[in-house]
């Protein structure tokens, strides 16, 4: 079996809250002099085919990158896996990779390491993990998933399920390990943007 990125629709998690950037929109929140959500385009969009924004609030600054928006189905933000909800229902072709809007350093082949990982494992969903001081870090929102895993996730944000690492791990899925734990950066909070930008 073989795997292309014409396989792929990207999806973009910017539909939270943002509680610890102060309610400040994550994804609009500016790096090195755009958006995170630019540079996070910048990198995922050569690795699929569809690129899709996944968003609840400030719809109209997010329609400015051209790409669809989607807002959650189920709940009233009740975090990331209603937005793998909404993107799967959404999704024409046989694969969805997600990443969240707060990581402007994802790995330029995050989609074809995953890609070659699900396709030999026979997996349904893998997911991106790193080592930081022999420690095992899970980033289970770096996941590509087959469009099928859509059955059941609505009933289970329904029942209360929340956690991603907890619904992933309940299905047949892969680790894959990058050595870059610093591409998996999450900038949550005013004072991670002000020490990422200054070192830039």
């Amino acid at each position: 079996m073989t795997f292309s990125t014409n396989d792929i629709s990207g999806l973009i998690l910017a539909g939270g809250r943002s509680t610890r950037m102060g309610g400040r929109d994550k994804g609009l929140q500016i790096h090195d002099g755009r958006p995170m959500i630019a540079h996070i385009i910048e990198r995922l969009q050569p690795q699929v085919r569809h690129l899709l924004i996944n968003a609840n609030q400030n719809l109209d600054a997010y329609e400015v990158f051209g790409l669809p928006i989607i807002a959650d189905d189920i709940g009233d933000f009740v975090g990331p896996l209603a937005g793998l909800h909404a993107g799967l229902n959404q999704c024409t072709t046989p694969y969805l990779l997600s990443v969240p809007c707060d990581c402007p350093f994802l790995p330029t082949d995050l989609a074809s390491r995953l890609g070659d990982a699900l396709v030999s494992s026979g997996a349904d969903i893998a997911y991106a993990v790193t080592i930081n001081q022999n420690q095992t870090e899970h980033h289970p929102v770096f996941c590509l998933l087959k469009r099928e895993v859509l059955v059941g996730l609505g009933e289970y944000l329904i029942k209360g399920g929340r956690k991603v690492l907890t619904w992933v791990s309940g299905k047949d899925h892969v680790q894959v390990c990058f050595d870059d734990h610093v591409a998996f950066l999450n900038i949550n909070t005013p004072d991670d943007l002000k020490t990422i930008n200054a070192s830039c």
